[in-house]
């Protein structure tokens, strides 16, 4: 018979409401810095589950127009849960995390991905697209994901945190400042920015400061949108469960924190919301390894991603095919470009619209790699979108493509694409 006595359920460490905003939530911050103090401390070894707001904190509806993802507040996302200390963690360490599990809420079962425009977040295509707001909601049922605003497509996601890290000391924040502030300087009238600094307006830290503490947080603390050498957010797809994270130690009791929860993600992310965007639970648990960054030469953390991944090409290379036909010298990232955009045109063959090409490669579990970079002057990326996500054939055949009608994702009240 089940007995209870020795049945003690992992303690939830931070909770959150998947349905109020960040801002008025307890436990959640938005910003990097060595001062915001932990909420929770745990033993190494202990299970705990951490909760999550999805990444823009609340600002996005289940519905069928785009405006909500136009009229995102940039200043206040990235929200994330925590920190938490770890016992025995100090400077110099490496902190070990398990993650055991990835999930939504039971009671927000559904995610979305959105494209930005150029002037409010961008994405790789902002600029060649002029993009305007769109969006997609997906639906969850269990491990598979279905979209009322791409039709035709089901897979499974690979949940995973695109947002997790270790606090910074106050000497890697000022370099972090720093640089990026130089950065920043020498392309001031870019669009999107090239990076963004430290911002008070949107600023937050959902604990009981002094007022002093609070201020110099605000006005210093880094902003969550970047990795770092702490982590950071990071969006790799396959830190599923199972996955093991090697993260530095810059403070006293590591002070782990994270967000940005994924229900799937294609490689690249794509439209800057490209994954499927969830709120939902992480289950963790956290070992130490001492003088681990000595021992381990770590600049930057290490990942063990998870055995758990649902196997499921277009290829570009480093000219500008679809633009004015420049050569580039071993350009990865126009490859990668050239290689998106070939799939796109393909999917726009079968009736995709373009807006749901982009948002299906951005959240599907598309992979992408780097073919080669040795031959000059071109570099290979090539893009796998996986046949099996597909409910209709969209394999090339002699007769040609048979364009079907999919309707269109969700877009601006006011109709501009």
């Amino acid at each position: 018979m089940a007995t209870a006595a020795n049945s003690v359920a992992h303690p939830t460490l931070v909770s959150a409401d998947p349905f109020v905003l960040a801002q008025e939530q307890k436990g959640l911050h938005n910003r990097w810095h060595p001062d915001i103090p932990a909420v929770a401390t745990v033993k190494p070894g202990q299970v705990f589950n951490i909760e999550c707001v999805d990444w823009t904190g609340a600002q996005i509806g289940n519905n069928d127009t785009s405006d909500d993802v136009r009229d995102v507040d940039l200043t206040s996302i990235h929200n994330l849960s925590g920190p938490i200390a770890v016992e025995g963690a100090e400077p110099g360490d490496c902190l070990v995390v398990d993650i055991l599990d990835v999930r939504p809420f039971d009671k927000m079962p559904w995610g979305y991905t959105g494209i930005f425009e150029l002037e409010n977040g961008g994405g790789l295509f902002a600029r060649e697209f002029q993009s305007r707001a769109a969006k997609a909601i997906w639906d969850f049922k269990g491990v598979y994901a279905t979209s009322r605003h791409i039709p035709g497509v089901r897979f499974a996601g690979v949940s995973h945190p695109g947002l997790i890290g270790t606090a910074p000391s106050a000497e890697l924040l000022a370099t972090w400042n720093k640089r990026e502030g130089a950065l920043i300087e020498a392309h001031a009238n870019a669009v999107p920015p090239v990076a963004y600094g430290p911002l008070v307006k949107g600023a937050y830290v959902g604990q009981d400061l002094p007022d002093d503490v609070r201020e110099k947080i605000y006005r210093e603390g880094a902003r969550t949108i970047p990795g770092r050498e702490h982590g950071g957010n990071c969006d790799i797809k396959n830190l599923s469960r199972g996955s093991r994270c090697y993260f530095p130690v810059f403070v006293k009791g590591a002070n782990l924190s994270v967000g940005d929860l994924h229900f799937s993600q294609g490689d690249g992310e794509l439209s800057f919301c490209g994954a499927i965007e969830m709120a939902g639970i992480i289950t963790f648990s956290t070992s130490i390894i001492k003088g681990g960054i000595e021992k381990f030469a770590m600049k930057q953390p290490i990942f063990l991603p998870s055995p758990v991944d649902p196997l499921y090409s277009a290829k570009g290379i480093s000219v500008d095919y679809h633009g004015d036909g420049t050569q580039y010298n071993m350009d990865a990232t126009v490859a990668y470009k050239q290689a998106a955009l070939n799939a796109i045109a393909y999917l726009m063959k079968i009736g995709y619209t373009r807006e749901q090409a982009y948002l299906l490669l951005s959240a599907a579990p598309v992979e992408s790699h780097v073919g080669a970079v040795v031959d000059s002057p071109n570099a290979c990326v090539t893009l796998a979108l996986p046949l099996g996500i597909f409910e209709h054939d969209i394999l090339p055949k002699e007769e040609g493509l048979k364009k079907l009608d999919f309707g269109q994702c969700a877009v601006r009240s006011d109709g501009i694409l």
